[in-house]
């Protein structure tokens, strides 16, 4: 077997393992351009006119052109010396450089603005953007005329089209490649889509493009070349069709699955439904999308009373409130805490759903010790003294404590005289795009906040961590509805406050929080064993490639 077919019967041996790798499919296009730049896709014919002549032709064809007055004549270009090449090519193949292969079409009068775009038109508009036709317009006089196919490159952003009908050029920034006669159009497209222009940002890419050098075929292998590689790309589109396939089917049972949980009546109907994902474990929790969603549907199972079984020994949740309505008194009485004012009450509309007996739902006011704000200037910040911490240091339900930034002593006790906090009190981020974002604060260290608000309650009568989940929980329910919209999000203290929670007894508050905690270690190993299956086929794809 030669080196040709060796290589083809890989690639067509491994499709199925690009299939299942993470990026696989894109690795394959990748590779699939790869063999084609080196001769290795389809076999040379020893018949086919080879490129030394083509190269000839060209030179030819320019020299008409340039006579003719429709391009200008080029400097001379570098000789392409040995240490130029990357690779050595088939016999009938030549090392060009780029500018040798095309001319440029198109000026300012083919041009149009953007304002000047169009949802209809008769003409259609291609610029440097990611759409393919980014717009029309009725503009005649600035249709570009194309008689053969042509390359459309994005000197800002890299994009490459391959167009074979007329169009007006769009904003500034595109280049339109003319291959000339001894080039096939889209073989010129899949060599420039093959090389890997290092990122510039938005700086101009043309020139580095140019740099490149282009391995040139016989135009009868280039037309070969370019069949096959349309034949794989499309098996390609196919691999990626199946794909995006199979994971909506995964995520429509897996979704269908848990709303069984949610719907359920009575805990015989919960656990069939739950024993339906026990059995499909496996399959339901191969993707990451279905191990997230898990987590958010064990959050809410959780605060709706389903997650464990309810003891009715437990002391119920409206007596609790009793004892927590006693002991605010007792410190508004001593002058710790300050009288609240009355909250709205709860209606049977505010509710989402029935809760199990001996729950109650509350507002968040109702049983905190205060709901009171950090502050929201920007202090002075300096490299050593109380910590600081701002609303982008509270995320995932952590505070990170590791920010690096202090105030000092005087402006901590100025800005924070009247704000008390402690260990086990909550901070929400009230302000910015994290907006509704919790943690619980895990030290006994003093700390200034910024952009977030904080929940003291006593920690003898409710478990710090069950209202943490429940805030995370019922985000989309509550809070979202709460967080007031604009360039900045921002959520009141006083919406905090009237925020309601389904309260449990609170041994069950600590069952519920130990089992969410279980469950949470099981999609934290669920994810790590989806990330080294992912790397093993990475791997295994890798490896393929390397033999090819």
């Amino acid at each position: 077997m030669n080196e040709q077919d060796r290589s083809r019967a890989l690639l067509e041996k491994h499709f199925d393992i690009a299939f299942a790798a993470p990026n696989g499919i894109k690795k394959l296009r990748e590779l699939i351009l790869t063999l084609a730049m080196q001769g290795k896709l389809v076999p040379q014919d020893p018949n086919d006119q080879p490129a030394s002549e083509l190269l000839k032709d060209i030179e030819a064809e320019k020299r008409r052109l340039v006579k003719a007055g429709k391009i200008r004549e080029s400097k001379p270009l570098p000789d392409i010396k040995p240490e130029d090449v990357p690779y050595e090519l088939p016999k009938s193949w030549e090392w060009v450089r780029l500018q040798q292969c095309y001319h440029s079409l198109g000026s300012k009068k083919n041009q149009i603005q953007t304002k000047g775009y169009q949802e209809l038109g008769a003409f259609p508009i291609i610029d440097q953007g990611k759409e393919f036709i980014a717009g029309y317009t009725d503009d005649g006089d600035k249709l570009l005329d194309v008689t053969k196919p042509v390359v459309v490159f994005g000197d800002h952003t890299k994009n490459i089209k391959f167009v074979d009908f007329s169009f007006v050029i769009g904003a500034d920034g595109v280049k339109i490649l003319c291959p000339y006669n001894g080039i096939f159009s889209k073989y010129l497209y899949f060599v420039i889509k093959s090389f890997c222009l290092f990122d510039r940002g938005y700086a101009r890419h043309f020139k580095v493009l140019n740099d490149n050098l282009l391995p040139l075929p016989p135009l009868a292998e280039q037309q070969r070349i370019v069949a096959r590689i349309d034949q794989l790309m499309a098996r390609c589109e196919e691999l990626e069709k199946l794909r995006a396939e199979r994971e909506a089917k995964r995520l429509t049972v897996h979704i269908s699955a848990l709303n069984r949980l949610f719907e359920a009546q009575g805990s015989d109907s919960f656990y069939d439904a739950w024993h339906f994902i026990n059995r499909h474990f496996s399959e339901l929790y191969f993707v990451k999308a279905n191990v997230t969603e898990l987590r958010k549907a064990i959050l809410q199972l959780g605060i709706m009373g389903k997650l464990v079984s309810q003891d009715p020994n437990n002391q119920p949740a409206s007596e609790l409130l009793k004892e927590i309505e006693a002991e605010k008194r007792r410190l508004v009485k001593e002058g710790k805490i300050k009288p609240q004012k009355p909250l709205p009450e709860i209606k049977s509309e505010d509710v989402p759903y029935a809760l199990p007996k001996g729950w109650e739902w509350v507002r968040l006011g109702s049983f905190c010790d205060k709901v009171s704000d950090g502050f929201h200037h920007t202090p002075k910040k300096i490299s050593q003294g109380i910590r600081y911490v701002s609303a982008t240091h509270i995320y995932n339900g952590r505070i990170d404590w590791n920010s690096g930034l202090y105030v000092s002593e005087g402006e901590y006790l100025e800005l924070y005289k009247k704000t008390k906090h402690g260990f086990g009190d909550i901070l929400v981020v009230n302000r910015g795009a994290g907006c509704g974002d919790a943690a619980i604060v895990d030290t006994n260290e003093r700390f200034c906040f910024q952009n977030a608000a904080i929940i003291g309650f006593n920690q003898n009568y409710v478990d710090g961590q069950y209202i943490l989940y429940f805030l995370h929980a019922s985000r989309s329910h509550f809070l979202d509805k709460f967080i007031q919209g604009g360039a900045q999000p921002m959520l009141s203290n006083k919406l905090l406050a009237t925020h309601i929670l389904a309260l449990p007894p609170l041994a069950e508050q600590k069952r519920i929080v130990a089992k969410i905690d279980k469950f949470m270690a099981l999609c934290d190993h669920l994810e790590l064993q989806i990330d080294a299956t992912a790397k093993k086929q990475s791997v295994l794809l890798n490896a393929v490639m390397a033999m090819i």
